[in-house]
């Protein structure tokens, strides 16, 4: 008998995964998926199994904002299909590359109530670029090249492929997958870059809002080199946190507090606001631009959103990179004194608590002794509560993408998932997770995920047994709080459960020589950092207080 040549559509699905330059696939096996985990079997892609589908889509989530090429995650059908939705919806909101594969029923049941069987495309739609299902074998090659050409654009996000598992295990000819293409970034329209050089020169007090986008583009070189030319102090948003070093001279820092903080005075006093791959979803201009009453040049590679607060004067549009160095060499301007002076207050502030040994430990002197531990290119990644916007406003990053924030979508339950993808993409660098207790409990099961890969990984757990970013805005708009307080379990012990590294911080004066010594353990360690959230409220009335600079 003649052995057959033909493949099962899940091998070549598989074959076009690692044509697309897949290393790792991050999920839960399940019976719908199973001849595509077979199919693995004989592939170089590794297969991490999570423990949740929630912590494989953020795994995937982090891989791509850190890569630039598409992290993977797959389910199963039905349940396991919906767990991926939260991380899935964040990495298309904050323009991460990602690809999301389920397995489906069959499609001989589909047109009928049927076990676990959902309409999954129609549910992955609103939040993915493309969503597709295979329908038949010969059809696989162009919906991967799709999905991932989708999820890899400018501006770049999720998108999601339903299997049905009869498609899977259907056999045909031999195929190959289709050619890699991406298209490339068209250069500004040189009129265009005249026109906002005209409008630089002629402005007394310039400011640049530098966005995610920039780091996307991987021009954050060029940002440095753009602001230098034309003397204008850059504020970034959360997740541009690194685009231009915090040690230059012409940082401001990170700007997106609902709070009128002391970046905002500089914008107030911009006569030119330059964004620069600023990305809407991150800090609405309504809260920077409420009177309209600035003008606006856009620098992007994609046009401006619509937005009432967003009117520009003027729009770049192409290479981020192309677009800063035209501009540049068309135009020179003396540096701005009052941001200079708003530049030494946000650097004191800063720096106020660097000697602090008030006990719990202020959020203020946590970050300054994360920022003294670790080294400029080391990880940090930021779960989504109190502890972020002191994170955002406090933590001094150097490098781009050394500290991630999701802020488009902003959900918790990302900082453990995300540190084990940094881990595997820079196993040479620390990586830190910086969560508050609620968010570390959303996916502290991963824990388990990172001892069993053998990582050297650190969390760190801001303590304060309660929802302290509910609390802060509780407080703010009501006077008081309102159902917000949870109890937790002993974290050292459960860290030790798992065959983790479990430390707490009882003294302030110890807490540096406590990340020093979890960073340096070799394994995956826990520390549990009781916080003083009083700060939230403090930082709240000082900045409602503040009316200029100088103050």
């Amino acid at each position: 008998m003649t052995k057959s040549n033909k493949i099962r559509a899940a091998q070549l699905l598989v074959k076009c995964l690692e044509h697309e330059g897949v290393e790792y696939i991050f999920g839960i096996p399940g019976e719908e998926n199973i001849g595509v985990m077979d199919a693995l079997l004989d592939s170089e892609i590794r297969f991490i199994i999570t423990r949740h589908e929630q912590g494989a889509a953020f795994m995937a989530d982090v891989y791509g904002r850190l890569t630039g090429r598409a992290g993977v995650c797959m389910s199963t059908l039905g349940p396991g299909a919906t767990n991926l939705v939260t991380g899935v919806a964040d990495g298309n909101m904050d323009r991460a590359p990602l690809v999301a594969i389920a397995g489906q029923g069959a499609t001989t049941r589909m047109h009928k109530e049927s076990h676990q069987v959902l309409d999954l495309v129609n549910l992955f739609e609103p939040i993915t670029k493309y969503s597709a299902q295979i329908r038949e074998p010969e059809i696989v090659p162009e919906i991967v090249r799709k999905a991932f050409k989708f999820a890899q654009a400018e501006k770049p996000g999720a998108a999601f492929i339903d299997f049905p598992e009869n498609i899977a295990e259907m056999e045909i000819e031999p195929m190959e997958p289709l050619r890699v293409q991406q298209p490339v970034a068209p250069t500004a329209a040189r009129g265009k870059c005249a026109q906002v050089a005209e409008m630089i020169e002629k402005a007394k007090n310039p400011i640049i809002i530098a966005g995610n986008g920039l780091i996307r583009y991987d021009a954050c070189d060029e940002l440095v080199k753009f602001a230098e030319s034309i003397n204008a102090p850059v504020a970034t948003t959360f997740m541009a946190k690194g685009a231009i070093p915090s040690s230059h001279p012409l940082s401001l820092g990170t700007f997106g507090l609902k709070a009128h903080d002391l970046v905002a005075f500089g914008i107030d006093e911009a006569d030119l606001v330059i964004c620069i791959g600023y990305d809407m979803v991150e800090y609405d201009p309504g809260h920077w631009n409420a009177n309209c009453q600035h003008k606006i040049v856009h620098i992007d590679g994609s046009p401006a959103e619509v937005d009432t607060h967003y009117i520009v004067e003027a729009g770049v549009i192409g290479d981020l990179r192309d677009s800063m160095q035209r501009i540049a060499a068309r135009c020179e301007r003396p540096a701005s004194k009052p941001m200079q002076k708003l530049r030494q207050k946000i650097v004191k502030e800063l720096n106020a608590h660097a000697k602090d040994v008030g006990y719990p430990v202020k959020p203020q002197k946590i970050i300054y002794d994360i920022r003294e531990v670790l080294e400029p290119e080391d990880i940090v990644i930021s779960d989504v509560g109190a502890h972020k916007m002191w994170m955002a406003r406090m933590f001094k990053a150097e490098r781009p993408n050394t500290c991630i924030i999701s802020n488009g979508f902003a959900s918790m339950g990302i900082a453990l998932p995300g540190a084990i993808a940094a881990k595997l993409v820079y196993p040479d660098r620390n990586i830190l997770a910086v969560c508050g207790d609620s968010g570390f409990m959303m996916n502290s099961q991963e824990v388990e995920t990172a001892v069993r890969l053998d990582l050297n990984i650190t969390v760190i757990i801001f303590n304060d047994n309660k929802y302290g970013l509910i609390e802060w805005h509780q407080l703010r708009e009501y006077g008081r709080k309102s159902h917000i307080d949870v109890s937790n379990p002993d974290f050292v012990k459960f860290a030790e459960s798992f065959g983790a590294n479990g430390y707490r911080v009882e003294k302030t004066e110890d807490l540096a020589d406590t990340l020093e010594t979890a960073l340096n353990d070799g394994g995956v360690s826990i520390i549990d950092c009781p916080v003083d959230y009083s700060e939230n409220m403090k930082l709240t009335h000082r900045l409602k207080s503040l009316t200029s600079i100088d103050e």
